[in-house]
């Protein structure tokens, strides 16, 4: 297959380096080597990127999502590029002494982190693209792209940590498993950033578990101080229930095997327990393990003093009026739009691009008044939500009585291409959109706007792109592409707008405020351009993208 320069250059791409050299010439003199390792990573990801989409047969060798590009440069630097946008607010922080040393190492150490699961990957598929050779008749071009991406790809990870080498090939394991187990249901760069986020997730807890357990056996000032700052009861709540959550597919296949080889014994016809059984283990074995050793292991690690989930209730009604009002307002609003929207699925009257981003506008009315009134509580409320959606999401997929079959029918109505009957993640991908930003906001924040990050980018740029390119749009930016030029300047002008009306509320509010028009309207444009280029999950991909330009 022949490559020419004009197949290297994408919209996607474009942006992507755009929002990389905006980064890097905000960079503090200090934090000059960790932007040499991201233009490495850039750079290397770039080269793969370019292989990968030139063979056919790289890009059967997983089971990626079908239609979408593979996504590599982008799935590669979101993560780090978040990572090293908090690294610059922190080092503001810390020359107004607002924040202290301890917790700018924590997100060096995250960095470095996220940057190495993504380098392990990069040379994961280095390897694979080296040993392809009977497969496929590759052009000269072709080798020097593997050549070259492979020793570029090795080069930054000789930059990383050799320490995080057991997390890189965790990831490398992870991301193999993920796309195998759910196939058809992302594509690369998408499976790059889960797993990669899920590294990090997991990564820190478990050291947080392993610095508890040899405290007695290593001296204190032997101990990582990345795992010694100061960290919320919220954040800590949400973090082993989230973990918790992921784990317990894995035990409850252990319990399950134990309890049908105890059947077995008894009696050697019977080869599995019954559908009623079986959901009679999960249930209990999902109550034990939540409310029992989920909690114990959190009250381990980080010294609990009761259990979290009297925590939980203490933390709400120490505001009841305003915790429990904001609570009974969710749940009318999702039970009056869930019920209306799924009526409207069924009888076809809209099209479901359009019945999807009325969702996208109900999680704008649900977030942005908590967000400005009770963002604390709006933390909790997001661990809780993406708890159920976890939980639901297990039992669908296991198909777990009563509830598995009539689950599935129900979430099939507001699926696209991007879901499959195997994983349904756009409901995650939009929680989760809204959610990161504010939970990567909490601590100091001179950027008013960056927790709104989600909020601005899903609700109302997303969402008005849709609309307006869905109805009024003509002009395409691409050929083979759906998002038109109409669309992409519906979204970035109401997300300014909005802007322009959030801003004054804020200052208002005794937000601080110090970031300037022009920086904003450089990031609102870039997220606005991805918007209208990528191909891959925009939920997951354009909150990361914005929050890393607000928090310049």
């Amino acid at each position: 297959m022949k490559t020419t320069a004009t197949s290297f250059v994408t919209g996607e791409r474009v942006v992507v380096f755009v929002v990389v050299s905006r980064i890097l010439l905000s960079l503090p003199l200090s934090l000059i080597s960790h932007g040499f390792s991201l233009f490495l990573l850039s750079l290397s990801a770039f080269l793969v990127e370019i292989r990968v989409e030139t063979s056919p047969f790289l890009l059967s060798h997983f089971s990626s999502r079908r239609g979408a590009s593979s996504g590599i440069l982008l799935g590669a630097v979101t993560l780090p590029s978040v990572m090293i946008s908090k690294l610059v607010q922190l080092s503001r922080a810390i020359s107004i002494h607002e924040a202290e040393q301890d917790e700018l190492a924590h997100v060096t150490m995250q960095y470095w982190a996220a940057s190495a699961s993504c380098c392990a990957i990069l040379i994961y598929l280095s390897v694979i693209m080296s040993q392809v050779r009977k497969d496929e008749s590759l052009s000269s071009s072709s080798i020097w792209l593997t050549r070259v991406s492979l020793t570029g790809t090795v080069l930054y990870g000789v930059a990383c940590f050799v320490s995080l080498s057991m997390i890189s090939h965790t990831a490398v394991k992870l991301i193999r498993h993920l796309l195998c187990t759910f196939p058809s249901c992302a594509s690369i760069g998408e499976a790059l950033l889960v797993t990669s986020g899920l590294v990090l997730y997991f990564g820190d807890f478990l050291a947080c578990t392993i610095a508890k357990i040899f405290e007695k056996l290593i001296p204190v000032d032997l101990v990582s101080i990345s795992y010694g700052i100061k960290r919320t009861e919220t954040g800590i709540i949400v973090q082993g229930l989230l973990l918790g959550l992921l784990l317990f597919p894995m035990v409850f296949r252990f319990v399950l095997h134990i309890y049908e080889s105890s059947l077995r014994k008894r009696d050697a016809r019977q080869r599995n327990c019954s559908d009623a059984a079986k959901s009679v283990l999960f249930f209990v074995s999902l109550l034990f393990f939540m409310v029992v050793a989920v909690p114990s292991w959190m009250q381990f690690v980080h010294d609990f003093n009761q259990h979290p989930f009297l925590w939980v209730l203490t933390f709400v009604f120490s505001e009841p009026l305003k915790r429990l009002s904001l609570c009974i307002y969710w749940i009318l609003l999702i039970v009056v739009s869930v019920s209306r929207f799924y009526n409207i699925s069924r009888s076809s009257k809209v099209e479901r691009i359009l019945l999807r981003k009325y969702y996208h506008l109900m999680a704008v009315l649900m977030f942005l008044p908590a967000l400005v009134l009770q963002p604390k509580f709006l933390d909790l409320a997001f661990g809780a939500a993406l708890a159920v959606f976890v939980a639901l999401e297990i039992i669908r997929i296991w198909r777990i009585q009563p509830l598995g079959e009539p689950l599935h029918q129900f979430m099939n109505a507001f699926t696209d291409h991007r879901d499959s009957e195997h994983l349904i993640v756009s409901h995650f991908s939009l929680l989760l959109g809204c959610a990161l930003p504010i939970w990567m906001s909490s601590g100091f924040n001179d950027r008013a706007l960056s927790p709104f990050a989600g909020i601005l980018s899903l609700g109302i740029g997303d969402t008005m792109a849709s609309m307006v390119g869905h109805k009024y749009g003509v002009l395409r930016w691409s050929k083979t592409g759906k998002k038109t030029v109409e669309g992409t300047a519906a979204g970035i002008t109401s997300m300014m707008a909005v802007c322009f009306v959030l801003v004054p509320i804020l200052a208002s509010m005794g937000y601080i405020l110090s970031q300037g028009w022009w920086s904003l309207l450089v990031a609102v444009t870039a997220t606005g351009m991805l918007e209208a280029y990528t191909a891959q999950l925009d939920n997951a991909f354009i909150p990361l993208v914005f929050y890393s330009l607000l928090c310049l």
